[in-house]
Formats: C-alpha cells, sequence, structure tokens
C-alpha cells in the first residue's frame, strides 16, 4: 500500500480541501518521480503496487512525529497551507516503524470557507455527493482519481500536466450531476470497502480536460 502523512498541528490544521488536493497532487508527484521508473530505486515497489490494489493509507502527524515521518525516504508536497509526504509503498505488515505508530483515526478537516468555482480548464476531482467520508478517507479516494487519471492520459499530456505543477480541484459533484458523471466515460474510482464505505462504491470521477470525450471504462 502506498503510505501518505497529512501534517496536522493541533494549533493550525489545513482546510480539508487544501489537504485533499495536495494529497492528489503527492501521489502524482510520486507516480512521475524518477525514482519510482525504469531503473529507480523505488521503482520495482511502485512497479508491484500498481499490478495489485492501489490500495492507499492516510496518517496524520504532528510535531516530532512528523519530523520524524520527514526524515524516512519520500517527497513532501504543500498545498496553501497543508503539507502530505507520500512515501514509497510498503507491504501491508512492512510499514516503518515510525510510520506503523501514526494514528489513522482522527482525520477529521474542515473548510474554514466554501470552495470556490474550479477554473473551466482545471482537472478536477469530483467527490460522490451522497456518501460521507472522513478526511483520511477522501484524501485516498481523490488520490485514487488522480492515479486512474494519470494512467489514462497520454504521454503527452502526462509531461503537459508536470510541468504545469500539476494544477488540480477537489470538489463535491452535485447531486444532479453526479449520474452523468459516471456515466461520461471519465475514469470512476470504485472502493474496494476495506474501510468506511460499502464495497464498490463509487467515490471519484477524475475530469481532466485531455480526457474528456473519450470512451474510457471504469476503474477499480
Amino acid at each position: 500500500m502506498l503510505p501518505l502523512v497529512v501534517r496536522m498541528e493541533r494549533a493550525a490544521p489545513p482546510g480539508r480541501t487544501d489537504a485533499l488536493e495536495t494529497a492528489a497532487r503527492a501521489v502524482l508527484v510520486l507516480l512521475s518521480d524518477e525514482r519510482a521508473a525504469g531503473a529507480g530505486e523505488w521503482a520495482r515497489a511502485v512497479h508491484d503496487w500498481q499490478d495489485s490494489r492501489i490500495r492507499k493509507v492516510v496518517r496524520r502527524a504532528r510535531g516530532a512525529e512528523w519530523r520524524r515521518a520527514a526524515a524516512l525516504p519520500g517527497i513532501t508536497v504543500t498545498g496553501r497551507e497543508a503539507e502530505v509526504r507520500v512515501f514509497p509503498p510498503v507491504p501491508l505488515d512492512g510499514w516503518p516503524k515510525d510510520l506503523a505508530r501514526l494514528q489513522v483515526s482522527g482525520t477529521e478537516l474542515d473548510d474554514p470557507q466554501a470552495p470556490g468555482e474550479p477554473a473551466a480548464d482545471a482537472p478536477v476531482l469530483w467527490l460522490n455527493p451522497e456518501l460521507e467520508m472522513s478526511a483520511g478517507k477522501a484524501m485516498a479516494q481523490a488520490g485514487h482519481g488522480a492515479q486512474l487519471a494519470w494512467w489514462a492520459l497520454s504521454a503527452a499530456d502526462r509531461d503537459a500536466w508536470r510541468a504545469a505543477g500539476f494544477p488540480l480541484a477537489v470538489r463535491t459533484a452535485e447531486p444532479s450531476a453526479w449520474a452523468a458523471l459516471t456515466g461520461s466515460g471519465l475514469p470512476v474510482v470504485r472502493d474496494a470497502g476495506f474501510t468506511e464505505i460499502a464495497p464498490g462504491s463509487c467515490t471519484v470521477v477524475a475530469d481532466h480536460p485531455a480526457l474528456r470525450g473519450a470512451a474510457l471504462p471504469s476503474a477499480r
């Protein structure tokens, strides 16, 4: 599974949407890193993980916990206020001790104000309006959506997205638009059902401008 750690200092937690967007970008940054491809030091772990379930687990850290996590091999990605560190995939029973001791539960975040409309040309990860997910669960699902979009893009479109710094937005879809989104041919995340929601639930639609109008199947 892919570990992600969100920094949650007691006095200054990040906004929920900022954390979701930063987690999604962190997944893309890892996938596009030279260490994750070819003969890179993370390539085998990333290949084996992508060849199975692309499971992600989000944990939280602050203070000394965060500093210990930041010292491990990985990449820290920053948003407006959020900081998320992504690590190369690890076996279910092979977590580094400084990550294994971090808490999964309690990753609850709020937005100080409602997020605005995304730019018309921005990739958008649309969340299912009918599901309630903790911030940690939603971060993992946004990461799945970003990864499915990455897989579906051409090499040229991947390069362009990376060069731009992986701009994206995470928003909750309008209930009236959800059915159309899931039937649009865009990549759809279907949850395996390990935590919080029922197996097979559609959680995210990955709406990248380069994929609009393409006939792409749903994916797990």
